[in-house]
């Protein structure tokens, strides 16, 4: 009865209930650190989804060419290595502070972008690259593996035959059948980061929605931590939809299944 009454609350009221630390509204703490979140999030998109097509459009069309070998080599570098370590090693080497290259102020505190927009880019552009960089690396090898599959398939042929250029078939007709597994996985990882990237945002001081599951885990505070995990858990579900939708636009084989 008692989990009936806080999903009744949760879905009927959007009442999250009140942190054990701070008394303060569960939902209301969560709306306040969500702007720094979808920056994250959206900034990092951007960079790991043009970064990982293009290492695997690249590394597919050069297949088992030095350059295939260097590209998915990097990938694989992006993979093993971990989001936190990554972070600290990109603020050792790049901090204002302590960094062996201070190129970039800022870091290490965010800065809203209604108050200044270049201090805002100098707290962002690490966080950014950090997180792209290993889900690029993923995204490469899923394409690169979804793009050989799709070249050899008979429509691929017939653009050829029809005296189409290769950069053409391959741009037009064999990426956008290539997208549907980078779609699936774009949707799911960006649900995922709305929902609180707790790495990223606790390495680089960010007063996102995942800094704050993280101090709720810390303290205990239990209403704050299942606001957290439901608020992530409904973006997921939007994304997953939005996915679904995207999926008739890039292949007409599945708007005519």
């Amino acid at each position: 009865m008692q989990y009936l009454s806080y999903m009744t609350d949760v879905f009927l009221r959007l009442d999250f209930g009140f942190s054990f630390q701070s008394n303060a509204d569960v939902l209301g703490l969560i709306l306040a650190r969500l702007p720094a979140t979808v920056q994250l999030a959206l900034g990092a998109v951007v960079l790991w989804l043009a970064a990982g097509i293009g290492l695997g459009v690249v590394s597919a069309v050069r297949r088992r060419t030095l350059v295939d070998r260097v590209s998915m080599g990097v990938a694989l570098v992006g993979i093993s290595a971990p989001v936190y370590w990554l972070g600290l090693v990109a603020i050792y080497l790049f901090s204002e502070d302590i960094g062996l290259i201070p190129l970039l102020p800022g870091i290490g505190g965010y800065v809203p972008p209604t108050e200044d927009l270049s201090a805002w880019l100098g707290s962002m552009i690490l966080p950014w690259c950090v997180l792209a960089a290993s889900l690029a690396a993923i995204y490469s090898r899923v394409l690169r593996a979804s793009l050989l599959d799709v070249m050899s398939e008979d429509y691929i042929r017939t653009a050829r035959a029809q005296g189409l250029r290769e950069r053409r078939v391959v741009l037009r007709h064999g990426l956008r059948g290539a997208l549907t597994p980078v779609v699936t996985l774009a949707g799911l990882d960006l649900g995922v980061l709305l929902g609180g990237a707790i790495l990223t945002e606790s390495v680089f001081n960010l007063p996102g929605v995942g800094r704050l599951a993280y101090d709720a885990i810390v303290r205990g505070d239990l209403p704050v931590i299942q606001g957290t995990v439901l608020f992530g858990a409904f973006f997921i579900i939007v994304m997953a939809i939005i996915v679904d939708v995207l999926y008739a636009y890039l292949d007409p084989r599945v708007r005519h299944a």
